[in-house]
């Protein structure tokens, strides 16, 4: 059968030389505990005791990614697969040693507590993806958890990866979401009110998992052999712009991690994303979006936008991911310390300060096509910065307001009488200051040379998404899986696959109306 000949090809082709070319911790029973001079342990995934179901798939990256046919992910090898319940013949799955940054403050070690690398594969693209188990039970790296993850999470993250990549963000991706009977329970807004929720498992893949803290805490153990050999391990897998053999690799290196974070930051941005908890353990070497827990998308303008309740002194607000970005980087250059000379050293300095300029670079032309402006005005940032005051001021919606811009004439605007389609917009134009805006706005498009409305409304449309994962459509869809309804997923799924697009079944569940008045209060933690 055509399913059994593409598990035996995806068999075949998975390989496993992380742990043959870096060291493996010796300890093999699975126990929590500090581990020393290794990057990674042994850790077998733990199977679920009760029924498991597959309950979503991304088609695109089964097909596109793992050459598999969508039909097999009805068979009984996928799901064993996904879920952890069987392991692909000769795999040594894997659990990631790493520190961070949480919050500030350098939580020694960290890891992978409950996902698990079950192996590498390489499509017929000759690709390499790093296919991760998260949710599959306890690892050395554990600390108090209990290595599961809940349907909640799970389905916010399976469904967030997805949505990510049809904005054009780099981010890991999620090909498959199982949810078990297993009982898992949880605390979720950490106030003693423990609660019994499903257990799930999600595979996600990526071109690979090392973060900044897979480099800090070695340097933070004092394991410098073992940094050198990552390190240069790390830049000959994922860096082929730098030569592995040159003196100042180091430095090529932690310039091209400066200027791709910048450019993911300002990509966030774009979109109104904020990650939720920033901290190095989080952020990736290869500048993609990794780690979804308490995210959220921005929804009425906020710069002051928390998306993760635990985060009482409001560090990750959206507003301060740019300086985080900094913050964290600047942690990467204190764990590349010990390997750079004087020189060196001055060199990796200089290139961190030139951060906040790549990001404002980016963080402008990114807003600057947002509003269809082409060709350069020294007007740009003061018509940008305006039109986000008027935005923060009237609470107007974020992902809306750039949208409707984008669907509204140019003879509309000017008359200053917003229909009611465009509410966004007609929140906004309550404030006293929209007519000096829109003449602004106005007056700069004419500066477009060779351009029509038509044209302008087209390029707009192609970057301003309709459709973004809001935490309220997030929570509709779990509400109703959580009773075993999961049609909103697959809408979702849907949807979020051609956000740019309009589409009739997300007009009716109002995805590009403003936000339920049930759901203005949504809270979302880091419990998972």
């Amino acid at each position: 059968m055509l399913y059994m000949q593409q598990m035996r090809t995806l068999r075949r082709s998975f390989f496993f030389f992380l742990s043959a070319v870096l060291p493996t911790d010796p300890v093999k029973e699975n126990y929590v505990r500090k581990v020393k001079n290794c990057v990674f342990s042994i850790a077998f995934p733990t199977p679920f005791q009760s029924r498991v179901r597959l309950v979503a798939v991304s088609k695109e990256v089964l097909e596109d990614i793992l050459d598999l046919d969508l039909s097999v992910s009805e068979t009984d090898d996928f799901i064993q697969l996904v879920s952890g319940g069987k392991i692909v013949f000769g795999s040594i799955p894997l659990a990631h040693r790493y520190g961070g940054h949480q919050f500030g403050i350098w939580a020694d070690q960290l890891g992978d507590g409950r996902a698990h690398l079950i192996g590498i594969y390489m499509n017929r693209q000759g690709e390499k993806w790093e296919l991760q188990l998260k949710g599959s039970g306890k690892t050395p790296y554990s600390r108090n958890g209990d290595g599961r993850a809940i349907l909640r999470s799970s389905l916010r993250e399976f469904l967030c990866s997805e949505a990510m990549h049809y904005l054009g963000i780099p981010t890991s991706r999620a090909a498959s979401l199982v949810v078990s009977d297993d009982v898992v329970w949880r605390d979720q807004f950490y106030n003693g009110n423990l609660t019994k929720v499903p257990g799930a498992v999600v595979l996600r893949v990526a071109k690979s998992w090392f973060r900044i803290g897979s480099l800090e805490i070695l340097t933070h153990s004092g394991e410098l052999d073992l940094l050198r050999m990552l390190l240069d391990f790390i830049i000959q897998e994922y860096f082929p712009l730098v030569d592995v053999k040159e003196p100042n690799r180091y430095v090529d290196f932690f310039s091209i991690v400066v200027f791709e974070t910048a450019q993911l930051i300002a990509l966030w941005m774009s979109v109104g994303f904020a990650h939720g908890v920033c901290n190095t353990d989080n952020f990736s070497l290869l500048s993609i979006t990794i780690d979804y827990g308490p995210f959220g998308f921005m929804e009425a303008y906020n710069p002051d936008f928390v998306p993760n309740t635990s985060d009482d002194e409001r560090r990750y607000k959206i507003g301060n991911q740019a300086n985080i970005g900094m913050f964290n980087l600047n942690k990467l250059l204190q764990a590349l310390n010990p390997l750079l000379n004087p020189r060196q050293k001055q060199l990796v300095t200089q290139i961190l300060k030139e951060y906040p300029v790549l990001y404002y670079t980016r963080f402008r032309e990114l807003f600057k096509a947002k509003l269809g402006l082409l060709g350069k005005s020294e007007g740009d940032d003061d018509l940008i910065a305006f039109l986000l005051h008027l935005m923060e001021k009237t609470e107007a919606d974020f992902t809306m307001t750039f949208r409707q811009l984008s669907e509204i004439t140019q003879s509309q605007l000017q008359e200053l009488v917003i229909p009611q389609e465009f509410w966004a917009l007609k929140m906004i134009s309550k404030h006293k200051l929209f007519p000096a805006w829109v003449s602004q706005y106005l007056s700069r498009l004419k500066s477009n040379i060779s351009d029509s409305d038509s044209e302008r409304r087209k390029r707009m449309t192609a970057v301003n998404p309709r459709y973004v994962l809001k935490n309220w459509m997030a929570e509709s869809a779990v509400q109703k899986a959580e009773r075993n309804d999961f049609s909103e997923v697959h809408l979702l799924q849907q949807v979020l696959r051609h956000p740019f697009q309009k589409h009739s079944a997300a007009e009716r569940a109002g995805y590009s109306s403003p936000t339920p008045s049930w759901a203005r209060d949504l809270r979302v933690s880091c419990s998972s």
